[in-house]
């Protein structure tokens, strides 16, 4: 039963797209409060922030010309899209039931990057990717962490982001998905698809490379590893930028339980002190919670 908030959005933007919403259940409230519209089978995304609409914009528009590709993408809806409405902005996509228990294989991932990074370039306008941009941006507004936290995580991003500058790439730049990962794929009965395209931009294709790496600190196998990078066809483990890249990433995970501890979830602030700790006091204790 919708009752949040988020949900009086929803109604209004789905009322705008010609939608029903009757039905609607909450999949995941993380990053973006993510819906499942059982009767229209699709799936709508609530994001938020200054910069949401420009991404959704991108999302939509750059996926719709994936699938024209025939890249295995998710498919947003055929409707006016996205909408804005009360300072959010929704999305809506095609719904994939998934039965597995787990998402696809990090090769299954590995292969899609390699047809991705293989694509002519696309008539959609992209930014450059800018590494850590978001988390800087909530660093200058937030109220959670304690003065020290604040400066260390501060001094950490800016660091990294000069490093980020030097790197001399061996794949070469062009578009990349900025956020890939095993967790951002879905099965479908075609094979594995490859969502979640907030994030899209251009850059050096090692970006798309690290995450699956930096995953083995939430207990992912040196043989999954093994086998992403022979789908692949290069092992971004023998390329010396590589430690900048994984850890970006550590940070950039770190943002959405920022900005949600920021908004009272006690979970997500436990969640955000643990990683913290570990960064601080020694880089490779395992996560537990992505």
């Amino acid at each position: 039963m919708l009752s949040l908030p988020a949900d009086d959005v929803l109604r209004t933007a789905c009322a705008h797209a010609g939608l029903r919403c009757h039905d609607a259940t909450t999949l995941r409230r993380h990053a973006n409060d993510v819906y499942l519209l059982a009767a229209e089978n699709a799936v709508a995304k609530i994001a938020h922030g200054p910069v949401a609409a420009a991404r959704a914009r991108r999302a939509v528009t750059i996926t719709r010309w994936l699938v024209a590709t025939g890249f295995p993408a998710t498919e947003p809806l055929p409707v006016e899209q996205p909408v804005d409405t009360d300072g959010t902005t929704v999305t809506f996509w095609r719904h994939y039931r998934q039965t597995a228990a787990t998402p696809p294989k990090p090769a299954a991932l590995g292969a899609l990057l390699k047809a991705l990074h293989q694509l002519p370039e696309p008539d959609v306008a992209l930014p450059e990717y800018a590494p850590l941009a978001d988390l800087m941006a909530t660093l200058a507004t937030t109220t959670v962490l304690e003065p020290d936290t604040l400066s260390w995580l501060t001094t950490r991003t800016t660091e990294l982001r000069a490093q980020y500058t030097n790197l001399e790439s061996v794949l070469g730049g062009g578009l990349i998905h900025g956020d890939a990962y095993p967790g951002n794929l879905l099965h479908t009965p075609t094979g594995p698809i490859l969502g979640d395209w907030d994030e899209v931009a251009t850059g050096p294709r090692e970006l798309d490379l690290a995450n699956t790496v930096q995953g083995m600190r939430f207990g992912r196998s040196v043989h999954d590893v093994d086998a992403f990078a022979d789908a692949y066809g290069h092992d971004p483990r023998t390329w010396p930028g590589l430690t900048v890249l994984t850890g970006m990433r550590d940070l950039h995970t770190l943002g959405s339980f920022i900005r949600r501890a920021q908004h009272g979830d006690d979970d997500a602030l436990r969640q955000l002190h643990h990683r913290i700790t570990t960064l601080r006091e020694n880089p490779v204790p395992a996560w537990t919670a992505h």
